[in-house]
């Protein structure tokens, strides 16, 4: 019988999978944005954060959905390095070790791809892709992926200062694992002694916003929306202090 418990160790790889099982298409369509995913919006949160991260195991062992984050977005930004050491530059292990050639200026995010025999007329509209480069920056500036915005997100982050993010295989979904699952997270936000403000906030891909509902039957609310689908929507939930 399927249950809900902590993180292991021994989850690493199943969690990957999760994280690029139910990833939007832009990320998707990318083999090397796939499989960089994980080491951005999975591992951190696991690696540094093991007590505030829960998984659905399927009753064999196997997890097949997650409810992972950290009860205090700012003090996790301060512990990252010992990520970066620890996973990002294993050499010896299973990080993606490369250290990206600069990570002072931000690459962009999308590339357009070639225009196709249909552009005859040299339209300016092209489609566009994933940068790689991009993603391997954020995954070692946390800042960058984490606590950079514009004046109102900071000063949201500082009130709301956990943050999750919850993933399930397909055929876990709908059958009311995703609400135990944040309850779990919640219930170890506020067991963790650490100040989480408010409570947590989380981002959703504008092109995945037909989640918002979900979320908000979670008890989340909507405190921005630029309604595109290349933006990101912000949630906020509270959380009582125990």
């Amino acid at each position: 019988m399927a249950f809900i418990r902590h993180y292991k160790e021994t989850d690493f790889d199943a969690c990957a999978q999760i994280c690029v099982a139910t990833l939007p298409p832009s990320l998707a369509s990318s083999p090397e944005a796939a499989r960089l995913s994980p080491y951005l919006w999975t591992h951190p949160y696991t690696y540094l954060s093991p007590s505030t991260c829960h998984v659905l195991d399927d009753g064999a062992g196997s997890a097949v959905g997650y409810c992972i984050g950290c009860p205090d977005v700012h003090a996790f930004a301060e512990a990252y390095p010992r990520y970066v050491t620890g996973v990002l530059e294993d050499n010896g292990g299973r990080g993606i070790a490369a250290r990206p050639a600069q990570l002072e200026t931000r690459e962009p995010w999308f590339l357009p791809l070639p225009a196709t025999g249909d552009d005859r007329e040299g339209q300016e509209k092209q489609d566009k892709s994933i940068n790689p480069a991009a993603l391997a920056q954020l995954a070692y500036r946390t800042d960058w992926l984490l606590l950079e915005g514009d004046a109102a997100k900071t000063a949201l982050m500082r009130r709301w200062r956990a943050t999750m993010h919850i993933d399930l295989l397909e055929p876990w979904q709908g059958r009311g694992w995703g609400r135990r699952l944040i309850e779990a997270f919640v219930r170890s936000v506020r067991e963790s002694g650490a100040d989480y403000g408010e409570g947590e906030h989380i981002g959703v891909a504008g092109e995945n916003r037909k989640v918002v509902a979900f979320y908000e039957r979670m008890g989340f609310r909507v405190v921005s929306d630029d309604g595109g689908d290349e933006g990101t929507i912000v949630l906020v939930k509270d959380i009582e202090r125990p």
